[in-house]
């Protein structure tokens, strides 16, 4: 069996410029990584399926779970013979704006790379990504990057400032093509990305929180009145900075002192099954 991390993901910025002729969403949004992570137990299997394990129930086990189609994709890319068993083990929680699916793909996309001996690089990886989920590609690297394009294009950044981390997510999934389809373009505050670009340029903390947005916000804040009532809290709370992680419904809140964290989290356990207390992570994943 061999095993590979899979971590989240928090959008430090997320913009959205215009709609496409493709009716995908033309986005610009700096994204990195952190200290939580699902592991992925890969096992070769001589009758060529794809089968699924997985700890959470919630988890689909056949071809719309993205880890299978990663695993279908490098069978049918490279006529591989071969079937896989993906034992996924969830910490990252289901449809929360923090990619686990995408992360859960990439890792096994980066698996079989190791276990079928295939020699591909991270940026081939990435490509066949791109295929399956806008932020496969990203998570294939990791670390910290500028996303444009439809999320598939990106420019790796160094780590940002190192903070702690405090990510809640309320009892309700979140829909992002229904986020998408609800927001109006015109109506948007932009999120300044060439200055968080700066402030992790030149590792400022307080420009990094200052230059926090997500455009995504107005939509899923009018659907989920829960997730507004999180911010405010997480904020009264006492962290530095607090933003809506991609279309919702998790909420993350920054701070640099860790005798600031547990009041934080203990205060969010009162309402909030799903907390995490965790570290950025900001650098890019091995190749496997």
């Amino acid at each position: 069996m061999l095993y590979v991390k899979a971590p989240a993901k928090i959008n430090l910025t997320l913009d959205v410029l215009y709609k496409r002729p493709d009716n995908y969403h033309e986005v610009e949004m700096i994204m990195t990584t952190v200290d939580l992570a699902d592991r992925i137990g890969l096992e070769v299997r001589k009758d060529g399926l794809i089968h699924i394990n997985s700890s959470n129930g919630f988890i689909p086990s056949d071809n719309r779970n993205l880890a299978y189609q990663a695993a279908q994709l490098i069978k049918d890319t490279y006529g591989i013979q071969e079937g896989v068993t993906i034992t996924i083990d969830k910490e990252i929680p289901i449809a929360a704006g923090l990619a686990g699916g995408s992360s859960d793909a990439a890792a096994t996309l980066k698996g079989l790379n190791e276990l079928w001996n295939l020699n591909l690089s991270n940026d081939t990886l990435a490509e066949l990504g791109a295929k399956i989920g806008s932020d496969v590609s990203f998570c294939v690297y990791g670390g910290t990057a500028l996303a444009t394009g439809r999320g598939e294009i990106i420019q790796k950044l160094p780590a940002p400032p190192t903070c702690w981390v405090v990510l809640a997510k309320p009892k309700i999934g979140v829909s992002t093509a229904q986020v998408y389809g609800g927001l109006k373009i015109e109506e948007v505050e932009h999120p300044n990305t060439k200055q968080m670009l700066a402030a992790i340029d030149t590792n400022d903390y307080d420009l990094m929180c200052a230059s926090l947005g997500n455009v995504l916000e107005s939509v899923t804040f009018k659907l989920h009145p829960e997730v507004v009532m999180i911010k405010e809290q997480m904020k009264r709370f006492g962290a530095d900075a607090v933003l809506m992680s991609g279309s919702g419904p998790t909420v993350f809140g920054l701070v640099d002192h860790e005798s600031r964290l547990s009041r934080i989290y203990n205060g969010l356990r009162g309402f909030c099954d799903e907390v995490f207390a965790v570290r950025l992570l900001g650098e890019r994943n091995p190749l496997a």
